[in-house]
């Protein structure tokens, strides 16, 4: 969660400094709430999870790697997303 807050934290700053406005603006907002909702999604699957099955089990270890990855999947969206808004201001 503290990586993706950092994250965040720059596109807002490089928001701010090429001066994004209207849908690009909501896009980041969305994008952004999308990962941390992922991120906040994962946390608690992991918590029920463990005081479910406080030890070893193999669906255990599938659902925590699948909701893992449901992060990842979003977090590599918002790159895509990042590179969308802020590639060709980056490449100048």
């Amino acid at each position: 969660m503290k990586v993706h807050l950092v994250a965040a934290c720059g596109a807002f700053g490089l928001a701010w400094q090429y001066e994004l406005h209207g849908i690009e603006l909501g896009v980041l907002f969305l994008t952004i709430a999308g990962v941390l909702t992922a991120e906040l999604f994962n946390t608690a699957l992991e918590a029920v999870v463990d005081r479910i099955s406080p030890e070893f089990h193999p669906l255990a270890k599938l659902a925590k790697d699948i909701a893992a990855g449901a992060v990842l999947i979003q977090a590599i969206a918002a790159l895509g997303v990042g590179y969308v808004l802020f590639g060709d201001k980056l490449l100048k």
